[in-house]
């Protein structure tokens, strides 16, 4: 339907095309579910997560068992840092339906960000078997069991991850950072230097990248990408990129 038509357009960023198609459902169709759950789509792209909220309530009034709409809503929730209330949609939509894998999702993105990995795991991997062919599921999949140092099942879920999907940028940086932490740095590096190429402002690539280089003492490349990587970052993160590239300069002024 139109509501998952509009979640890809969300997530392709597409922001005039999000918006007239909202626009237009809107004038043809204001009792529809679909219809308001394109329309907070329209509103969480632009990360307004409470009026999205709202839109996606109204959904939920006009079919009570609309559980896209309760997925929707559960993810702005997580985006607003109210996990308790993403839980509680997350579950409202399993309720009505236990097969829709993007709650299992949800819920295990919650439990992720609050490091809760053994339950993060199960949940993916519940959303996993629903939708086997999902290179997104498999990607968080081996994330979380990165995050259990469970590194070469990790490392098969993202190959798995990358063959269905070559275009996963996700899952090519999460190898490149476990390929680091199992000091294959070589392999880290190639991975990398494909994904500057595909994402060129991407601040973490960049943080990497330098990392590794500080790891290998080649310092003065590793001073090049952190410094990239500040200019890039976000304002919450360039503090650290700071502290990263203050220590780099002594073993630069020694030499």
């Amino acid at each position: 339907g139109m509501e998952l038509y509009s979640t890809i357009l969300w997530h392709l960023c597409k922001e005039v095309e999000l918006s007239f198609l909202a626009h237009d459902l809107l004038k043809n169709n204001k009792t529809s579910r679909e219809t308001w759950c394109v329309v907070g789509n329209c509103f969480s792209l632009h990360k307004e997560h409470k009026t999205a909220m709202k839109f996606f309530q109204r959904a939920i009034m006009i079919d009570p068992y609309c559980t896209y709409a309760y997925t929707l809503m559960g993810h702005e929730y997580v985006a607003s840092e109210e996990y308790d209330k993403g839980l509680l949609c997350f579950r409202n939509a399993l309720q009505k339906d236990e097969r829709h894998y993007n709650a299992w999702y949800g819920i295990g993105m919650v439990y992720y960000k609050q490091e809760k990995y053994k339950m993060a795991l199960y949940h993916f991997k519940r959303a996993l078997d629903i939708n086997k062919l999902s290179s997104v599921l498999y990607s968080y999949v081996g994330m979380t069991l990165h995050s259990c140092h469970e590194n070469e099942e990790a490392m098969a879920c993202l190959e798995r991850a990358i063959e269905i999907d070559e275009k996963n940028t996700v899952a090519k940086y999460r190898r490149a950072n476990i390929l680091a932490t199992m000091g294959r740095v070589e392999e880290a590096i190639r991975d990398l230097e494909q994904l500057v190429e595909i994402a060129p402002k991407e601040s973490t690539i960049h943080f990497l990248m330098g990392r590794i280089y500080k790891q290998l003492e080649q310092f003065d490349r590793a001073l090049v990408c952190l410094n990239i990587a500040l200019d890039l970052a976000e304002p919450k993160n360039q503090s650290y990129i700071k502290n990263q590239i203050e220590e780099l300069q002594l073993p630069l002024n020694e030499s």
